[in-house]
């Protein structure tokens, strides 16, 4: 660990703590008065099928409750990743859904977008698999559980789990909350503003009740996109040159959209509760959301003369994601003997979009750029569906004895097409066959099936000692389908006459790919008092493989332009982890401090890592070499008086090659680059930690007093692996906020800001530093930096009944 890190951490902590000093001495006064608030270990969790208290559970897992949840305004899994340590989302905006990464394992570049389809973790929504990126409104804990989880759970987890648990309806009580929130964002001329209400409605007394659920939100953008084409094909991109020439130039050709990467967000959750006794429910969800953007919340690296928080696209580059969700769970009592529990979901998700086309197309090197008005712009839609049915069998007959048994299925499909355009292009080049600039069309339809049993059983030693042994089996399928054409090429323009958008069953190829195996684990622990546990764990964790979403090549290949995958470049294999961890969760001093701390040391085999096709540079997914995450893994939470909270996280992760990667760098004209034996693995810090303190004075009223200060801080991380073929390594960096909140237990108000001093600081890069330059006289705007959010102020109300 490196002295530097150390170093930022410690201050860090003196931040947080150096004003609250002087309060310390009025809290003991008032520590008789005040309340004192509930502990960690206050928080049931039920990861491991069993109803325990955090402090109780014989493996790696932290819960976050709602009072947390609330208190910090943790909306989505970007904020949550500051507050569970071994977890990494790097914000990359409103435009992207969020990329979790557990323990470092991921050997992808960072990017400026993300997806959930094809992760590492596992998400659930209650007891339903969730391959959606919902808000986090109206939950009541969310608990993360680190290591591979397959033997617990139907979704096979290579690095662990994450469970967001909604409340549920209550079938006695009218009851529900209303959050209102307005802020201002730095850098921006919008207000923002946040609505959210949950109301549950008792329909037949003891049986039948129905919780709803709806927010509203808009996030303001803060980057502004200044160079727009106002009339592509006509419009000149570079109207002066690399200078953009003069103010008068400039308002000729371009459009300029101000804080064009804000989120507008809908979203709506509602449950239909029906039970005829305690003994045997059933919860009927229905879950919406649409998000829209018109930019990514990153800048263009300077290039043209921008600024921290301006995009030198030509083009807006708007996205629009739908998604429903559908499930139903049963939890019924089988005679006291067990308790079954399933659930089945269908999942539906389309996402739309535009970007800017043109750096990937001057890339490729085609002379497009002689053409002086030259720009192009890609249309997509991407369809997602997804149908899962999970049961499971949980013991409920008391002994020594407990087990889990369980099945699971998994259909998932994926429906994709992308069409290029170069406006102006074909009249200046005097092609006449397609007057629509249609350049490039490509359509990918794919399918996974995956099947699996898993099961647990613990057997209790004594009262103090328990072991438990859990196995699964698992079986995958996929194929896919897709075609690609070039109308504007000889064969392309024959095969695709304007005005159709078509594709020639000679451009149409299929692949597949399975495969089956089995993961295992073991684990003990031991309670040598009520305040102190060891636990022990080995665990070995899978992700399935699959097919990569391009269209397979026609073979042999046709002279000049081809964009396609090549038949060693359409599947791809799954990767496997082996765990081992172990841990210690203590509570001191009469509950004063509580936490938790734990190591661990994972072997990653078959890696799946980012690459790219031989032919049009399109991104695939292969298998790599080896590696290996060894880290430690640190929470507390401590009151030196009832008054005075201070909680606090810490991770130290180490993930790097060890084993040589032939060719798993790749570059678009400098060929590829192997991955060396100790090369650190992209997108994860080394050292990451959250240090906060809460200080609270009541009132004889019954109202209290909150004031909050939270520093994050999140060590430097490399873009690539091993930094090489022109990666990079981004600095660390440290994000202060802070609340003051007044209320009483239904009702609350509060003042807060979230990057209190406004720092800059790049999360992540689009492409690489490769693609910084000029071509032929054009400054390619490829490359780019994800930031963070400037400072965020704003008030917020919440109202309960």
């Amino acid at each position: 660990m490196k002295r530097r890190s150390l170093t930022s951490l410690a201050l860090m902590s003196a931040t947080a703590l150096g004003g609250l000093l002087p309060c310390i001495a009025h809290a003991a006064e008032a520590a008789e008065a005040a309340a004192a608030a509930n502990t960690a270990d206050d928080i049931i969790v039920t990861g491991t099928r069993r109803s325990v208290s955090v402090q109780d559970a014989p493996i790696n897992i932290t819960a976050v409750g709602a009072e947390q949840l609330e208190a910090q305004s943790i909306t989505d899994i970007r904020n949550l990743a500051n507050f569970t340590p071994g977890v990494t989302v790097l914000d990359t905006g409103a435009r992207s859904a969020s990329k979790i990464v557990l323990r470092g394992l991921s050997a992808n570049d960072t990017g400026i977008g993300g997806s959930n389809t094809e992760n590492s973790v596992a998400t659930y929504l209650g007891e339903v698999p969730m391959y959606l990126d919902f808000k986090l409104i109206d939950i009541d804990r969310v608990e993360v559980l680190l290591g591979p989880q397959g033997t617990l759970y139907g979704s096979g987890t290579l690095a662990g789990a994450i469970r967001y648990m909604p409340k549920r309806p209550n079938v006695n009580d009218v009851e529900g909350y209303a959050h209102l929130r307005a802020s201002t964002v730095a850098h921006s001329d919008d207000i923002g503003y946040i609505g959210d209400a949950a109301f549950n409605v008792p329909i037949v007394q003891d049986h039948v009740a129905l919780r709803s659920v709806f927010g509203y939100y808009f996030e303001p953008g803060f980057i502004d996109y200044n160079y727009v084409l106002k009339q592509p094909g006509i419009s000149l991109p570079q109207p002066g040159g690399l200078d953009l020439g003069t103010p008068a130039q400039q308002a000729e050709n371009f459009e300029r959209h101000k804080d064009a990467d804000f989120e507008r967000t809908f979203t709506t959750r509602n449950t239909l509760l029906v039970q005829t006794s305690e003994d045997l429910k059933a919860f009927l969800t229905y879950a919406y959301q649409l998000s829209k953007t018109d930019g990514y919340q990153s800048n263009s690296a300077g290039v043209l003369g921008t600024g921290k928080y301006e995009r030198a696209s030509r083009y807006l580059e708007p996205s629009r994601r739908e998604a429903h969700l559908v499930s139903l769970e049963i939890n019924a009592n089988l005679f006291d003997f067990a308790q079954l529990v399933t659930s089945t979901a269908l999942t539906r998700q389309k996402v739309t979009g535009n970007t800017d086309n043109t750096d990937l197309l001057l890339d490729l090197d085609y002379d497009y750029e002689l053409f002086p008005g030259f720009s192009s712009y890609a249309p997509s839609e991407n369809k997602y569906k997804q149908f899962n049915q999970e049961v499971r069998f949980v013991s409920a007959h008391g002994g020594p004895l407990s087990w889990v048994i369980g099945g699971f299925y998994n259909n998932f499909r994926t429906s994709q097409w992308r069409n290029e355009y170069v406006p102006g292009y074909t009249a200046w080049a005097g092609i006449d066959y397609r007057p629509d600039d249609l350049e490039y069309i490509s359509f990918v339809n794919s399918k996974t099936k995956e099947k699996a049993v898993f099961g647990e059983a613990t057997f209790e030693i004594t009262p103090k000692w328990q072991v438990t042994g859990g196995i699964r089996y698992f079986k995958y399928e996929a194929e896919v389908t897709g075609g690609t054409d070039l109308p504007l090429t000889g064969g392309g323009r024959r095969r695709t006459p304007y005005p159709a958008i078509q594709f020639d069953p000679s451009r149409v190829r299929s692949g597949d790919t399975s495969d089956s195996g089995t993961v295992w684990k073991v684990n003990t622990s031991y309670k040598f008092t009520d305040d102190l546990m060891v636990y022990a764990t080995y665990s070995t964790g899978y992700r399935i493989g699959g097919v990569n979403r391009h269209p397979p090549c026609v073979l042999p290949l046709e002279p000049g332009q081809n964009v396609c995958a090549l038949p060693d470049e359409l599947i791809y294999g799954p990767d496997k982890t082996k765990n081992k961890e172990i841990g210690v969760r203590f509570s001191l001093f009469d509950r004063r401090l509580v936490g938790s701390v734990a190591g661990y040391h994972i072997d990653w085999d078959g890696i799946q890592v980012g690459s790219q096709t031989v032919n049009g540079a399109l991104g695939i997914t292969v298998n790599g070499a080896k590696a290996v995450s060894k880290g430690v893994e640190l929470s507390f939470t401590g009151r030196p008086v009832s008054a005075l909270e201070i909680s606090g996280t810490y991770s130290y992760n180490d993930v790097h090659l060890t084993d040589v990667a032939p060719g798993v760098i790749v570059t678009t004209h400098h060929g590829r680059f192997d991955g060396e034996p100790g090369d650190r693995l992209p997108g994860t810090p080394k050292n990451a930690g959250t240090i906060g303190a809460t200080y609270t004075v009541p009132f004889d009223s019954g109202a209290d007093l909150k004031l909050n200060w939270t520093a994050v801080y999140r060590g430097n991380v490399v873009t690539r692996i091993g930094a090489r073929g022109f990666g990079e390594k981004l600095p660390s960096y440290t994000l202060h906020r802070a609340s003051i909140t007044y209320g009483m237990d239904d009702w609350e108000v509060s003042l807060f800001a979230n990057n209190i001093f406004d720092n800059y600081a790049v999360t992540s890069v689009g492409q690489s530093t490769e693609q910084i330059g000029v071509n032929d006289g054009v400054a390619l705007r490829y490359y780019s930096h994800a930031v963070v959010r400037p400072r965020t102020v704003g008030i917020e109300t919440r109202f309960r009944f």
